[in-house]
């Protein structure tokens, strides 16, 4: 016997899971993060932003507050993922000579990996925490991942 379960993912987390999450998520996207002094932007061209709200994401307070944010870059285009005041996770892109479509749809990409990368964390702490174990694991070329499961 089989199931099929196919997910949508709500994130609720507080900030250093989703610093872990994001880490995870934008090294195969080609992105690497970016520390303190190296976030301030170059002078010259105009900067393209791109402000995307995350749907169905709460990141929970801590004691550092709401300036937390990770910053992560690939050829010129940056990308600062940050908590609002509601405590929503959003993605600014930022780039040079890059169209606003582009930088959303760099966005998207991030955010669609970053969604999946909470999700599978998730799900693999769930089964090992129900002691479930796990017969394989695929990754198709659209990125889908497929977990076979065994439960006892």
């Amino acid at each position: 016997m089989s199931t099929v379960v196919v997910l949508a993912p709500i994130i609720v987390a507080n900030w250093p899971v989703i610093t872990a999450v994001v880490g995870a998520a934008v090294g195969s996207l080609g992105f690497a993060v970016v520390r303190g002094e190296e976030t301030s932007q170059q002078r010259g061209e105009t900067t393209t932003r791109e402000e995307i709200e995350i749907d169905n994401s709460e990141i929970l307070t801590s004691d550092t507050g709401f300036e937390e944010e990770i910053v992560v870059q690939r050829e010129g285009v940056r990308a600062i993922f940050s908590r609002d005041a509601r405590g929503v996770l959003r993605v600014c892109m930022e780039g040079r000579g890059t169209s606003h479509a582009e930088l959303r749809r760099w966005g998207q990409e991030l955010i669609d990996r970053v969604t999946q990368q909470y999700a599978y964390h998730r799900i693999v702490t769930e089964l090992k925490a129900r002691n479930m174990t796990i017969v394989d694991e695929q990754v198709e070329e659209d990125h889908t991942v497929k977990i076979r499961v065994r439960s006892w």
